[in-house]
């Protein structure tokens, strides 16, 4: 069953001209997001975070995500299982990790049908959700501080 909550993993990698990160093309439907998916049944927000990278992408990323300070809220209208959520639940949090590619290369699953590894004007211009630019944007500016 659908757990009350949203991860969201943003996939970067550092090169020698700068950060990139990994924008995914729904298969779905027309918009670039980052890997993204909801808990399931007793999951922590990370468990279901290390499950959708594994998933979406293909990558192993058990101990490697970093939780970022960004949170956002998701209507429940917007899922499938919110009538199992009960009348009480009107918006379910959205937690937000980062994961440093290093070398990994990315197998897509069908959720997604392109990668794009693209540096932050990039993303932040084809991200179709705010939640995903806020995040980015935390996101770039700890790793420009580090």
């Amino acid at each position: 069953m659908r757990a009350p909550f949203q991860v969201l993993v943003i996939p970067f990698r550092r090169e020698s001209t700068g950060t990139q990160y990994a924008v995914l093309k729904r298969s779905d439907a027309d918009y670039w997001q980052f890997v993204a998916g909801g808990g399931e049944d007793k999951e922590t927000p990370l468990e279901a975070a290390e499950r959708e990278v594994r998933e979406e992408i293909g990558v192993e990323a058990d101990g490697l995500l970093r939780q970022l300070d960004s949170m956002s809220t998701v209507p429940k209208e917007s899922f499938a299982a919110r009538d199992s959520w009960g009348e009480d639940v009107y918006v379910i949090p959205e937690y937000c990790f980062a994961l440093d590619i290093r070398g990994d290369s990315l197998q897509l699953s069908r959720e997604h049908t392109e990668v794009r590894w693209v540096e932050y004007e990039e993303a932040n211009q084809i991200l179709k959700w705010d939640s995903n630019r806020n995040a980015l944007w935390e996101l770039d500016e700890r790793l420009r501080t580090e």
